[in-house]
């Protein structure tokens, strides 16, 4: 198992990046081949100090390996959403991925 997650800060000059941000994931990423779970939501509020709560929306997919990965990166429906949806409402993304 190979998993990928992206932790999104969108621009605060935009109430609705959120919401924008997480029907692009659903629109263009959910199903590109190789994608064997997929879950995109907003940042839960947390009493615990040591929980982030500097974002607003956060992507987790789960590949069966490190190629299937690789090969998403590059699917045109990864590009479009990174032009089309990403480009116009994160300011900045962090991405964490571990097999």
């Amino acid at each position: 198992m190979f998993s990928h997650v992206v932790i999104f800060w969108t621009d605060p000059a935009n109430p609705t990046a959120a919401d924008q941000l997480l029907a692009g994931c659903h629109e263009y990423l959910k199903d590109i081949p190789g994608v064997l779970q997929y879950h995109a939501g907003k940042m839960v509020g947390s009493h615990r100090p040591v929980v982030d709560q500097s974002y607003q929306v956060a992507l987790n997919l789960i590949f069966p390996d490190k190629q299937a990965q690789d090969d998403y990166q590059i699917h045109p429906r990864h590009v479009e959403f990174v032009e089309k949806v990403f480009k116009k409402v994160c300011v900045k993304a962090t991405i964490y991925d571990f097999s």
